[in-house]
Parts: C-alpha cells; sequence; structure tokens
C-alpha cells in the first residue's frame, strides 16, 4: 500500500487554513536560519512557503510589500509563459505586445499610488 501525500496548499486572496495532513507533511521538524532562509536542511519548501501564504492570504501579503515587487514577479512569470507559447508567430507577438501596454499602464497606476 503507498501512503498518499497531501496536495499543496493553494493560496488564496483571503487567509485561509491548512489541513492537518498539510501540516505534517510541509512543516519542517525543526526551523532553522541558514545563510538568511529559514527552512531545514534541504528539505524542498514550496509545500512550507505555500502554507504560509495560504495562512496569510495573498491580500495581507501584498499589503506588506511593495506593489511594485508583485508586478515585477508578475512581469518576469508571464514573459516565462509567454515564451513557450505554442502559437503563431503574430499570436506570440500581439500577445506580448499586449502584455506590454498592459504592464506598463499597471506600472504608472503603481508608481502614482506609491509616491
Amino acid at each position: 500500500m503507498t501512503q498518499s501525500h497531501p496536495s499543496l496548499p493553494q493560496p488564496q486572496l483571503e487567509k485561509a487554513g491548512i489541513t492537518f495532513e498539510q501540516y505534517l507533511e510541509f512543516t519542517p521538524e525543526k526551523l532553522e536560519l541558514s545563510n538568511g532562509y529559514l527552512g531545514y536542511g534541504g528539505q524542498d519548501q514550496l509545500g512550507f512557503h505555500l502554507a504560509v501564504l495560504t495562512n496569510m492570504g495573498l491580500l495581507s501579503a501584498i499589503r506588506h510589500t511593495g506593489l511594485s515587487l508583485w508586478l515585477e514577479a508578475l512581469d518576469r512569470r508571464v514573459r516565462e509563459k509567454l515564451a513557450t507559447v505554442n502559437a503563431d508567430p503574430e499570436v506570440a507577438q500581439a500577445l506580448l505586445n499586449r502584455f506590454d501596454r498592459a504592464m506598463a499602464d499597471l506600472t504608472a497606476v503603481v508608481e502614482y499610488l506609491e509616491e
């Protein structure tokens, strides 16, 4: 019989709980600080990070960091995804152009708000 692993926590806009099984699976038994990073002995930290974000909620997380950092993260991730789009070059370029315009607009709004 194989032991099933709980699904990764799924952060939402508002804070939410995780299951006890997720806690057991993804919380390090011993939380250490190593080279400035929280964790334990090279253990994969994805589940732990997602659990923290789930408990915190993305709206709370964004309130405690600069909006420009979230835009930078969004920009990088969407560009990664666009680089792998399986579409005609004209379609891929049109998507990139739309994204560039949207990011320029968002950046202008965020710069105004952060003044």
